[in-house]
């Protein structure tokens, strides 16, 4: 039995992932599952830890005329599976940003 408190919904989207610290270091990825409390995601070779708190940029899908649209979030890592390369990380704060950077 699901015991998870949201939703998730199975949506592949590309996605940046940066770990904050002394040397900021990004890595492309993409997203497995999104739920309004957290992510997963897979095709991640970036070294992070539980509990480190990290950055996520999901790319949305939008129309030809409305530019690029990220997703910017802040969460925590909660699980890491070394074998798939895949990171579990909450979403604790995000913000649309228009245009991509």
């Amino acid at each position: 039995m699901d015991q998870r408190r949201a939703r998730r919904y199975e949506i592949r989207l590309p996605v940046e992932v940066v770990r904050a610290g002394a040397h900021r270091v990004s890595a492309p990825g993409e997203t497995c599952n999104v739920s309004s409390g957290g992510v997963l995601f897979t095709h991640l070779a970036m070294p992070v830890e539980v509990g480190q708190p990290v950055e996520y940029l999901i790319d949305l899908p939008t129309g030809p005329h409305l530019g690029g649209v990220r997703l910017r979030c802040l969460g925590t890592v909660v699980r890491r599976d070394e074998n798939s390369q895949a990171l579990a990380a909450t979403l604790e704060r995000y913000e649309f940003i228009r245009g991509r950077s």
